[in-house]
């Protein structure tokens, strides 16, 4: 049960990123590094995080102003 538990993890993990990576790409946002840390793959207990990586100042700067309007 924790094997099958563990790819229910990883599964969730990464169909979270593919759906975060498809929102961003509607508002022209880009993040390179956007994946799976793999770090947190290599544990025993596969529930791994999300790793949103680097990016630019001004993809900074269009993340900040798309969750702001989000936020409103």
């Amino acid at each position: 049960m924790k094997e099958r538990h563990s790819a229910l993890c990883v599964e969730e993990a990464e169909d979270v990123v593919k759906e975060l990576r498809a929102l961003l790409a509607k508002t022209g946002i880009a993040l390179p590094s956007l994946g799976l840390d793999p770090v947190s793959l290599a544990r025993e207990a596969l529930c791994p995080l999300v790793d949103l990586g680097r990016c630019s100042v001004e993809t900074a700067r269009r993340l900040a102003a798309a969750m702001a309007v989000a936020a409103r």
